[in-house]
């Protein structure tokens, strides 16, 4: 699953037969390593180099990059080259060899990289992690599968969850309960309560739980959109907060959407720095040409605005 493009342009930067190490930028949890050069004296061949470090994205998910790199000058002495690249190698490095007609050229580059995420298994480690145990006294089955948990922690964490558990629960959305019987070690039987939910694949479901679950699974940009709205549905706000402190911290998700999930999912903080990070009339003109600008609601509009007519 590919996320928002991370973009970068550098400044300009003189390329002759003296130079060779051009530029080291970190940008978005991507290093770049820049270095030009003439291939040999008296020669019209330049020799273009860039070397990409994106380890932390690894770290977050990420398995490959993809894009393209233009290398231009500051004049028509020779047209912009674009080069389509993919990235799958950490310190991976990518070459473009440019012919001219002098000996010193001022160059620039810019970059657009789209990270994309490592697909996520249907169950990791779901089968342990929802198993009968001593502290699982309740059963979910979503599609057809039984999750094993503990109500009284799911109570806590959930007041969708707080209801459904309670004996004048009313509501649709699931069944009444039904009750399994199970062995305990002195041999009595004791029953088990099955509760049907409706509406979500297992695989979502699980992922929901397990973020809030012992040993949890940490959101990544492929999932903090589905979890989100599995998060307000069965009304979790602890699961809305640990993916406020992922896009606040780890996100590389583009401003945009950022923006429009702060303002839909009620994620005070993130909106705050959204909101902040308006302060270019390029960056104005991104969100109002944007998908997400007309899904805002007024109050996130009228905060971005005021942001803009204060700065300017």
């Amino acid at each position: 699953m590919a996320s928002g493009a991370i973009e970068y342009k550098s400044g300009t930067l003189q390329v002759s037969n003296y130079t060779n190490l051009l530029e080291t930028k970190t940008n978005s949890g991507i290093t770049c390593i820049w270095s030009g050069k003439f291939m040999r004296v008296n020669s019209y061949q330049i020799d273009f180099k860039w070397k990409f470090d994106w380890n932390e994205l690894k770290k977050q998910g990420v398995d490959e990059l993809t894009g393209h790199i233009t290398v231009s000058l500051t004049n028509d002495r020779f047209t912009a080259k674009t080069i389509n690249v993919k990235i799958t190698e950490d310190n991976q490095e990518i070459t473009k060899e440019v012919w001219g007609i002098y000996y010193s050229y001022n160059v620039y580059y810019e970059y657009s990289l789209t990270p994309h995420y490592a697909l996520i298994s249907e169950k990791p480690g779901y089968d342990k992690m929802f198993a009968p145990s001593d502290q699982n006294d309740t059963i979910l089955v979503v599609d057809k599968k039984k999750l094993h948990v503990n109500k009284s922690f799911l109570s806590y964490h959930s007041e969708y969850f707080r209801k459904l558990f309670s004996s004048d629960y009313k509501q649709g959305d699931a069944k009444p309960p039904k009750r399994q019987r199970k062995q305990v070690p002195d041999n009595k039987e004791v029953q088990t309560q099955e509760f049907p939910i409706k509406d979500v694949s297992f695989k979502d479901f699980a992922l929901l739980l397990s973020t809030f679950y012992p040993n949890p699974v940490f959101p990544t940009d492929a999932t903090v959109e589905k979890l989100l709205e599995l998060a307000r549905r069965f009304v979790i706000s602890s699961v809305i907060n640990i993916i406020e402190y992922h896009l606040l911290n780890n996100s590389r998700i583009n401003s945009e959407k950022t923006l429009w999930m702060a303002d839909e999912y009620v994620m005070p903080k993130l909106l705050e720095k959204c909101i902040r990070g308006l302060n270019t009339v390029e960056k104005a003109k991104k969100l109002d040409q944007s998908p997400e600008y007309e899904k805002l609601s007024d109050s996130a509009k009228a905060k971005a605005l005021d942001r803009l007519i204060k700065l300017f």
